[in-house]
């Protein structure tokens, strides 16, 4: 009897499945930020390049 009882406590436990919502909302949002890099790291690359190039033809003047 207590071994169906220990079974049936176990079945019955939701105290995981917070965890488990989580975890995957998390992965989403980590997911989602990658995404969010990669779409604007080519624009970033291309200001710094822009200002770059400005800050040198201000300091040869």
């Amino acid at each position: 009897m207590k071994l169906l009882n220990i079974f049936k406590n176990f079945k019955n436990d939701e105290s995981g499945a917070v965890t488990v919502d989580w975890v995957v909302l998390t992965a989403a949002v980590v997911g989602l930020g990658l995404i969010v890099i990669n779409a604007i790291t080519p624009e970033i690359e291309n200001a710094g390049s822009v200002i770059a190039s400005d800050l040198a033809n201000a300091a040869s003047r």
